[in-house]
């Protein structure tokens, strides 16, 4: 009989199984508890993102043209799309929202933080691009302020089920594809803000559930249409006064609001 025999007999591997190995399940992280699903869904949009860059070298300055005005009538019928589903008891909290979060995005200076971002890429990586902010907000706002993106990422955290990210993923990949070959590299960035928001929301699925109402999430896609109409209308061209970036904490702002006014209807 080896060492081994004598060292490992039942009653050691008993004690190891009683003990050592629940420890190191404790210890050890899972791969279950990660946002498995965020990080397919940002590599779907980082690929496709790369295949619409080329794509817009590829494609000659009229094609640019016409590909750019076709995709702002896209991002204007989604926009229609997703605020008309709005219902009325909503309205209040809806344009409240809207109001509180421009002038957050106002104090905050968020265009002018995305202005300055985009004068960094293009001096530090010799990006020639004249709608990056454009092509950022965009693709923020349709992989992070739909509906699908919180009961996705609720469902991965609790359930560890990723039918529904999988199926963003395509749709997001195909997208950016859309997007990138018409607003360039910015688009790929919106990986960042899908990490913090969709992967945040995974990792703490058990007190955000709560949180998301069917009333948040309703706001939530209903405003996130309004500013893709805003969008399309400055992308257009038909107006140039809608500054779409200083509103975009009202995506953060309706969760709040939403929470005050349950509270105080209870209240009265």
């Amino acid at each position: 009989m080896s060492f081994f025999d004598k060292s490992w007999n039942d009653e050691n591997l008993t004690i190891f199984d009683c003990q050592v190995r629940p420890s190191l399940k404790r210890n050890l992280p899972t791969m279950s508890k990660l946002p498995i699903g965020t990080f397919i869904n940002m590599s779907t949009v980082v690929l496709g993102s790369m295949i619409g860059v080329m794509l817009q070298q590829v494609f000659p300055e009229n094609i640019q043209a016409i590909v750019f005005q076709a995709m702002g009538l896209g991002i204007l019928i989604l926009g229609l799309q997703m605020s008309l589903k709005l219902q009325e008891g909503l309205m209040v909290m809806f344009i409240f929202s809207l109001i509180i979060g421009g002038v957050f995005g106002e104090l905050l200076g968020v265009k002018a933080l995305l202005d300055n971002c985009e004068i960094w890429m293009k001096t530090n990586f010799q990006l020639g691009e004249r709608q990056f902010s454009e092509g950022l907000i965009a693709a923020l706002i349709l992989f992070c302020a739909s509906p699908i993106t919180i009961v996705g990422a609720i469902e991965e955290g609790f359930q560890n089920k990723r039918e529904l990210m999988l199926i963003k993923s395509a749709f997001d990949g195909i997208m950016a594809v859309a997007l990138a070959s018409s607003y360039g590299i910015g688009v790929l960035f919106a990986i960042l803000p899908m990490l913090i928001v969709q992967g945040g929301i995974t990792l703490l699925a058990g007190k955000a559930k709560p949180l998301f109402t069917k009333n948040i999430l309703a706001l939530i896609s209903g405003i996130g249409g309004v500013l893709l109409i805003a969008l399309s209308i400055k992308i257009l061209k038909l107006a140039e006064f809608f500054v779409v970036a200083n509103l975009l904490p009202a995506l953060v702002v309706c969760v709040f609001v939403a929470w005050g006014y349950g509270r105080l209807k209870v209240k009265f």
